[in-house]
């Protein structure tokens, strides 16, 4: 199978590749938050933002038989401080993608939405079903379930299929700053650097929080299935609190630290979890990754980077220490790399 996934450089994407490994694979990212290094080696690679022109011919010429899209701004805090680049980033970098894969014949769309298009919802229907109202509290959320619509749209007037899987919290290895299972990644680096961990709000926020690797399995289930048009949550339909999360991270740091707290912010949700039997019932998924050992990998990870990182950094003097080189550099929308030509025109 010929696939493009969007976003590919970035943590969800780097955990899906490697399940992906004997098909053919396009990772279209423009690295802003994605890494060079989170691609693999057989994987094509094209550095650009999915809303440009550059986008539509890779869908072009790649002739692809599905598309993963995950490239999105993700972050609640910043959705609720520019609603339009929000809008931008992901519903026009969502439907130049759909333009390019009906126009290209393309076979089916995989698309990354959200558990913050559900909003606040009442106690009593915990965990969130996929047929409860959407009622988004943040831009974020509003951008995902504008896109979803689209989506069944574009199915409806041109025959694309899909499988919208709406994501809890989603945290794990080379995860960036941002995200809505940010909050783990957060914690695993402040505590990797010594620092104690920030909880904004009292700490009683709940969220479902999801490994990675098991939503690549569930993303990979769907690009196979013989089931299409239909919306799935990815979740374990746990509620765990933000102050848990930070706890056994603070436990697995060994540091005897007191957990800092700073004001709520605007638009994010106070309690999250979702009921996935949707996807068992359709993809036969179901998650796998016992939360204390998804913890465990995550701190592990984030401790070996923080250890890694500071020792690559020169002395004061500006001499770089020993050993340390590069061979990749990025300049505007072209890679290079001196160990693997990964940069593809298609």
């Amino acid at each position: 199978m010929r696939i493009l996934i969007t976003g590919g450089a970035g943590f969800i994407g780097s955990h899906l590749t490697g399940l992906l490994s004997s098909e053919t694979v396009t990772i279209l990212d423009d690295l802003s938050a994605g890494r060079l290094e989170n691609i693999p080696d057989d994987a094509n690679f094209v550095c650009c933002d999915v809303k440009s022109p550059l986008a539509r011919d890779v869908v072009k010429n790649g002739h692809f038989d599905a598309i993963v899209h995950l490239a999105a701004q993700t972050m609640v805090p910043a959705s609720m401080e520019d609603p339009k680049k929000d809008m931008e980033d992901n519903i026009e970098g969502t439907v130049n993608i759909l333009e390019a894969a009906r126009k290209y014949g393309v076979k089916r769309i995989i698309f990354s939405s959200s558990a913050a298009v559900y909003g606040d919802i009442a106690p009593e229907c915990f965990p969130v079903r996929e047929t409860e109202p959407l009622r988004p509290v943040s831009f974020y959320g509003l951008s995902k379930m504008t896109c979803e619509n689209y989506i069944r749209l574009y199915q409806k007037a041109y025959g694309l299929s899909y499988v919208i899987f709406r994501f809890a919290n989603v945290y794990g290895e080379r995860q960036g700053n941002g995200g809505e299972g940010g909050v783990v990644s957060v914690f695993a680096r402040q505590l990797a650097e010594g620092k104690s961990p920030t909880v904004y709000g009292n700490g009683q926020q709940t969220r479902d929080f999801i490994y990675a690797g098991d939503i690549a399995n569930g993303i990979r289930k769907a690009l196979f299935s013989e089931t299409a048009n239909i919306t799935c949550n990815l979740s374990t339909g746990r509620e765990v609190t933000v102050k848990d999360a930070a706890d056994r991270l603070l436990r697995l740091s060994g540091l005897s630290k007191p957990i800092c707290h700073a004001a709520a912010r605007e638009g994010d949700i106070f309690r999250s979890a979702l009921c996935s039997q949707m996807a068992g019932k359709y993809l036969g998924w179901a998650p796998e990754t016992d939360w204390q050992k998804g913890l465990e990998r995550t701190y592990s990870y984030f401790e070996k980077e923080y250890r890694r990182e500071r020792d690559a950094m020169p002395p004061a003097n500006g001499i770089p220490a020993a050993g340390l080189e590069t061979d990749k550099t990025v300049t505007d929308n072209n890679i290079t790399d001196n160990r693997r030509k990964k940069n593809t025109n298609i």
